[in-house]
């Protein structure tokens, strides 16, 4: 897997000054569009968009400081309309505009071209299972909130500190299938997975009983599953975990990303320090 995203990467690489087809690159890639940039997302920690954004402007950059070419030609030749708006994305990144770079000869940001490694530790292996899955409904409340890879989502902290306590309560009895109790559900994400984009969190129960009033219920088509667990301190562990099944176990199994929703069963440890938790991804066996 990883070899085919270094090819797609070249692929990029040859195209900076032309359009960069997603779907040429996820033939490249040998992968669907969707998991091409889950995948390009989560381990470059930028969306692919971003990429080639800055990869472009990084080689524009260097044409600009060079000066044998204008200004307007260099903005055209990498996609921008008028010279206006290679400015404004110019100075975006680099934090000068292009005028100006060029007669002082400013020093500039740099995106370096990216290549994918997998490290190999074995101090530690991955706990996980594939299920099969048929349809159900998300049954609870529902958020629109942004997306924070790192620490504490506010958002999400506010948002369900503000649900009625009793009424989790019920709807906890109404669970009837795995994960059991109650579970966290992030849909409808941004496939770029860029920070600060707003997805849909549901706090809730998976169930096959009806909505209660007041609830919201989300109709989750059958599929395949797979099943990571981990145990640490939150929400530390619960993003490593996340992480790691895209960095470690993806570019080693057979299966690939879907889309759907993605669900996280969390409780505290016995003694209280620590959190074990169960986070289901929506997956599909890769064919290629």
């Amino acid at each position: 897997m990883l070899e085919r995203l270094n090819q797609a990467l070249e692929y990029v690489e040859s195209r900076l000054d032309q359009q960069v087809d997603a779907t040429e690159l996820a033939r490249i890639a040998a992968t669907s569009e969707y998991h091409l940039r889950r995948m390009f997302s989560a381990l470059a920690g930028m969306p692919l968009s971003e990429y080639v954004r800055r990869r472009r402007l990084t080689v524009a950059g260097a044409e600009v400081l060079d000066g044998r070419e204008s200004l307007l030609d260099i903005a055209v030749r990498y996609g921008y309309g008028s010279g206006e708006a290679f400015a404004r994305a110019f100075r975006a990144m680099h934090g000068i505009g292009p005028g100006e770079a060029r007669r002082t000869g400013a020093a500039l940001v740099s995106q370096p071209r990216l290549a994918f490694r997998l490290t190999v530790e074995g101090s530690s292996s991955m706990r996980y299972r594939v299920v099969d899955k048929q349809e159900f409904r998300v049954i609870g409340f529902k958020a629109r909130v942004p997306l924070v890879h790192s620490g504490p989502n506010q958002a999400i902290v506010d948002f369900v500190r503000g649900i009625d306590p009793q009424a989790l309560e019920s709807l906890a009895k109404l669970s009837d299938q795995e994960p059991q109790g109650i579970v966290a559900v992030c849909d409808d994400l941004d496939p770029g997975r860029a920070e600060g984009t707003e997805l849909d969190y549901h706090q809730g129960v998976i169930t096959s009983a009806a909505a209660p009033e007041g609830t919201t219920a989300l109709a989750v088509p059958a599929g395949t599953w797979a099943v990571f667990s981990t145990s640490g301190p939150a929400p530390e562990a619960v993003q490593a975990l996340w992480a790691d099944a895209y960095k470690q176990w993806f570019p080693s199994n057979p299966y690939r990303t879907r889309p759907g929703p993605e669900i996280l069963r969390t409780r505290p440890c016995r003694d209280g320090s620590d959190t074990d938790a169960e986070l289901w991804l929506p997956v599909e066996r890769d064919r290629t």
